[in-house]
């Protein structure tokens, strides 16, 4: 059931907003304050607006069709996201 429930969830989304919002609910549960998860958040939202995956979400709802997300989890993740940088050993 609920693996049902994961592939509902996820099979109309973007792959790039399905990951960041996989990694801001893994890496942010041990933020000092829940601002910095908002802070993140706002910033990924703001940045994703402007995205081609966006864009496509858009056409695709007034065209009453399917999404075909152009973006990759592989390319396409915005440069700041904290996790992206290596952790000093």
């Amino acid at each position: 059931a609920a693996r049902a429930l994961a592939r509902e969830l996820t099979a109309d989304s973007a792959p790039v907003s399905v990951a960041l919002t996989r990694q801001m609910m893994w890496r942010m549960l041990g933020a000092a304050h829940p601002m910095e998860a908002h802070r993140l958040d706002s910033r990924l939202i703001w940045s994703r607006g402007s995205s081609g995956d966006a864009k496509e979400g858009v056409a695709s709802f007034l065209e009453k069709r399917g999404a075909a997300y152009p973006d990759t989890v592989s390319a396409d993740l915005p440069h700041f996201a904290p996790w992206l940088d290596d952790p000093e050993f």
